[in-house]
Parts: structure tokens; C-alpha cells; sequence
């Protein structure tokens, strides 16, 4: 049916590749979270900045 691999090896392998990807791509969607924050705290820290110079 798929060759030499069995339904259960082929589940296997989908979940452990899925799994690995997520493992190693996981620094750069926290980095991407982080990056989203700072970019919708920054307008209120301009403000804040700015009303301190005046």
C-alpha cells in the first residue's frame, strides 16, 4: 500500500516531524511575539517621552 512503511510508521514520523519543527523554529516565533508587543507599546512610550519634554 505505501511501500515498505506501515500507516502507524508513516503517523510516526508526520508527528515527530511536526513536533522537530516547532522545536527547532520555536526561538523565532517568541522572538516575533516579543518583536508585536514592542511594536504596540512603543506609541504609548513616545507619548509618555514626549510629555516629559514639554
Amino acid at each position: 500500500m505505501f511501500g515498505r512503511l506501515s500507516l502507524p510508521q508513516i503517523i510516526l514520523a508526520s508527528v515527530l516531524g511536526v513536533a522537530g519543527g516547532i522545536y527547532i523554529y520555536q526561538p523565532i516565533f517568541e522572538q516575533y511575539s516579543r518583536d508585536q508587543k514592542l511594536l504596540k507599546e512603543k506609541p504609548q512610550i513616545v507619548q509618555e517621552s514626549e510629555e516629559k519634554k514639554s
